[in-house]
């Protein structure tokens, strides 16, 4: 009863700056973060790497001849940063891009067309120089 006359003869203050709990405990949690905490959270951001691009067919395509690229010896090995040469492997990748090439003929868009006609000559070429 007491209460109630309480209530009725003051006034009320309600805190609305949080909507839910967990809101108001996440803001706690933030205020209790050190300053070491919060660098190593910025260098663990900095550490992570970009996005990947949007996979789409040509992607796709320049995806297969840098692996056909990197088997042929043209460029280095990403994880090893080391050339090395696996004229097999750069085949079949080669050998891949043309039945792509085969199995979607009159279904591609100028440009993806013209992209893996261009990509496909340039790796044969490159295929005939690394076995001759």
């Amino acid at each position: 009863m007491e209460e109630e006359k309480e209530e009725k003869k003051g006034f009320r203050v309600i805190d609305k700056r949080f909507s839910t709990q967990e809101e108001v405990q996440k803001e706690e949690v933030k205020e209790e973060k050190k300053p070491q905490e919060k660098r190593q959270e910025r260098k663990e951001e900095a550490e992570k790497p970009p996005p990947l691009p949007e996979a789409t067919f040509s992607t796709f395509i320049y995806s297969l001849s840098t692996s056909a690229l990197i088997h042929l010896g043209e460029i280095p090995e990403p994880t090893t940063q080391k050339m090395a040469k696996n004229i097999p492997l750069a085949k079949q990748t080669i050998d891949i891009l043309g039945f792509l090439q085969e199995k979607t003929k009159g279904n591609l868009t100028q440009e993806e067309e013209h992209l893996l006609n261009s990509i496909l000559y340039d790796l044969r070429m490159r295929y005939v120089k690394a076995t001759t």
